[in-house]
Parts: structure tokens; sequence; C-alpha cells
């Protein structure tokens, strides 16, 4: 018995699990190929043409060219080229429909399978705007493994979309129902970089209305434009003209500070992040100071920040050891992310 068995059995194997519409189509190209051989021998026997003219004859019959004859036939030979375009001509027809059916087939079904994925998100971003700004957020939402939808309507910026295998919804943001398709109801926050101000203000207007507790931040052209985003019902604003004019002036009067800090956020040379970990009801933390916990020697983490959502959000920097933790407190730490996901995950989630 051969190593890799049977070769008919398997090429029939692989025939009988192809799907009816590839076998469909399979059946009629190798039957066009037949038809295309004989038409080619034909004219060299009938006509005594060479291969090649007999070749071109053949393909500019089948594909109806309307080029002149290739060389003057016989009777004979016009009755072949007749019967080669009635049966061919049908083939090559029959072919194309069905490949144009097989293929919009096909973007159905990729289509569905992308919304599924989708509507099977819980807790996610949803980014309104795929230009440079929306492009860089993604990447950074992806770099910190959260997971989010683009919105876009641009075939451009959903052509990239696509190359980054990234999940999208085409359509206006401004449309409700665009913004159902991205999961409003079920996200944890939604990131409008929409290019005009104007559109920010009604997405956001929309977004509140379908997912009161979905957080949202917006951009701003305009920094006169910031109040009637907050009006409309944004978490937070941000002006990125503003933000590099900061930048700029902290790279200039605190450059070692800026260095420092951009390694951390970039998680450049020392592996470090700053990032929030909310305290879970039942959490092993809960209840425990900073120094009974021995966080820093538990986790390897750094509290530099502790918002106590019972008193309004209150936020203490640099929190006393004797801080005590409490159940729905957020803590702001700088760490490596894999303590940072070990802190979350087994000190901030209540045990299984």
């Amino acid at each position: 018995m051969s190593l890799f068995g049977n070769p008919t059995e398997r090429l029939r194997t692989w025939y009988v699990r192809m799907d009816q519409s590839r076998r469909e189509i399979l059946l009629a190209t190798t039957t066009l190929f037949v038809v295309i051989a004989i038409g080619t021998s034909g004219y060299r026997v009938i006509e005594g043409w060479p291969w090649m003219d007999g070749l071109f004859m053949t393909f500019i019959t089948l594909t109806t060219i309307g080029f002149a004859e290739v060389r003057p036939l016989s009777d004979v030979g016009r009755f072949f080229t007749i019967f080669i375009a009635l049966t061919g001509i049908g083939i090559v027809t029959f072919v194309a429909a069905r490949s144009a059916q097989l293929l919009l087939a096909s973007d159905r079904l990729r289509e569905r399978q992308k919304m599924k994925k989708i509507n099977d998100l819980e807790n996610h971003y949803i980014v309104c705007g795929y230009g440079r700004v929306g492009q860089r957020l993604a990447e950074d939402l992806e770099h910190a493994q959260r997971e989010f939808v683009v919105i876009d309507q641009a075939d451009e910026e959903i052509e990239q979309c696509q190359e980054n295998e990234r999940l999208y919804v085409q359509g206006n943001a401004e449309d409700e129902d665009t913004l159902r398709k991205a999961g409003i109801d079920r996200a944890f926050g939604l990131i409008l970089a929409l290019p005009e101000d104007s559109s920010n203000v009604f997405v956001t207007l929309t977004a509140r209305e379908m997912n009161p507790n979905v957080f949202i931040l917006a951009r701003t052209i305009d920094h006169r434009n910031r109040s009637k985003l907050l009006h409309a019902g944004a978490d937070k604003v941000i002006a990125p003209s503003e933000v590099g004019a900061d930048r700029m002036a902290q790279v200039i009067l605190r450059p070692n500070v800026d260095q420092f800090l951009e390694r951390v956020l970039r998680a450049g040379a020392l592996s470090l992040q700053i990032d929030e970990v909310e305290v879970m009801p039942g959490a092993s933390l809960a209840g425990q100071t900073l120094a009974d916990s021995n966080f820093r020697q538990q986790y390897d983490a750094i509290v530099i920040g502790m918002i106590d959502q019972s008193e309004g959000d209150m936020m203490r920097f640099n929190p006393d050891p004797a801080a005590r933790i409490q159940e729905g407190d957020i803590l702001i730490v700088l760490g490596d992310p894999d303590m940072i996901r070990t802190l979350r995950e087994k000190g901030c989630m209540p045990p299984d």
C-alpha cells in the first residue's frame, strides 16, 4: 500500500466533498478546455492551419470578440466554427455566471462571519472614523489587547480595515442602524474621531440615547465646540491641537520627564505601563490596606493613585500605605503588563 494512498481515491474524495456550485464550475471549466482542444485540433485537421492559428480562432469564437477570420474558411470549416460557437459560448456564459454567484456567496458568508464576531463582543470599543487619528487609536487598542469595532463609510478606509483584519461596519456613524450593528448597546466606550465637529456632536447625542452608560471620548477640531460636545453627552473631549502644543511645551521645558513618561506610556525600554484596575466585589484586596496587602512585593507594581467612586470619584495621588482599598475603588498602577494582568485577575476579581 502506498504511503500516500491511492491518488485516484484521494481525487474522488476531494471531488465528493466539494460543494455543488464549485463542482459545477469545475465540470464546466473542464468541458470548456475540452472544447478549446477540439476547436484547435479541428482547424488543424480541417483547414490545415498552424496550431497557434487554430487556438486563436477558437478563442475569438468562444469569447465573441468579433475579429475577422484568421484565414479564409472552407464550408466545412464554417460549419465547424458554428458548432464551436454554439457549444462553447454557452459554457463560457455558464462559467462566468456561476463564478459570479459563488463570489457573491463567499462575500455574504464573510460578512455573516464578521457580523457574528461583532455580535459576540461585550464591553468593547467603537472607533468612529478611520483616518489618521482613528488608525492610531486602533493600533493602541490592539496593543492593549482590547476588542473594538471600526465605523467608516469610505471604501478606502474599509479596505485598510480588511487588510489589517480588523472588525468594521461600513456606514454612516450618524445612523442608529450603523451604531446598532457595531454593538453600541453592549459597548464600554465610544471614540469619536470624525472629521467634522458637527458629526461628532450628532453621534454623541444618538449614542448617549441608545446607551446611557457608554463612555464617550470625542475629538474636536475647534476647541470652541468643546462645550457643545460635553452638553451633548460626551464624557471627555480632546482637541489634538491643544494636546500637541502641551506636548511640545513639555518636551522643551522638561525633556527628561517627557522621555521617562514616553517610555512608560509606550512600554519601551522599561517594559512598564500605567493602567487602571477596578476592585470588584469579593476581591481579595477589598478591605485591606496597601501595607497589609504587601502590594509591592506581591504584584511588583506601584499604586500611584486611587479613585474612590463612592465619594464622587475622589482621587488620591500617591496614597499612604495605610490607605484602605474598598470595593469599587479604581487603582492607577505602574508596572509590568503581565503583573498588571495578574493583579486584575487574582487581586481585583472575586475568586472562582
